[in-house]
């Protein structure tokens, strides 16, 4: 079971300490610069990503200061527990806290054109590109409330 939690004192160094496979480091933050971001940048909420009691992976979301929507900043499992499905997983977790906000019903996410394995990820979860590049990284947006992006997210369940 997947669960999203409040990065604190108890977690913190757990959390840090995860990293991703040596070919991915170019393709997101560190969790430390994360970190800092989000305590410059309150609008942004860093998670740690559990399975069970596990920390193994760490996400960042927040309304954007410049033009208030939902942008998913980071997302990283960490190395040892890539490939089971716990990417989409979380995503799907980040999404339905997304979701609480009816004022809002889309979210944005960009990552490297050459990150093939996000592009899989945020495709089959129903984003779709919006036609910008944005610091060398292609932006995809998702309408989320839409009775098609439920179905999506149900059926990336598999």
């Amino acid at each position: 079971m997947i669960a999203l939690r409040e990065i604190n004192r108890d977690n913190f160094d757990d959390v840090i300490n995860l990293s991703v496979l040596d070919g991915q480091a170019n393709f997101v933050a560190s969790n430390v610069y994360s970190l800092a971001q989000a305590k410059a940048q309150p609008e942004c909420v860093p998670l740690a990503i559990y399975r069970d009691n596990d920390p193994i992976g760490f996400v960042m979301y927040g309304m954007d200061f410049e033009d208030k929507e939902y942008w998913i900043y980071r997302i990283m499992i960490d190395k040892k527990h890539q490939n089971m499905g716990y990417g989409r997983e979380a995503m799907r977790c980040v999404l339905s806290e997304l979701a609480q906000d009816t004022g809002h019903n889309k979210a944005y996410i960009s990552f490297r054109p050459e990150n093939a394995g996000a592009k899989r990820l945020y495709e089959k979860l129903g984003f779709v590109p919006d036609g910008r590049i944005i610091d060398g990284e292609v932006v995809y947006c998702l309408h989320y409330a839409s009775d098609q992006q439920n179905k999506n997210l149900r059926d990336s369940k598999e």
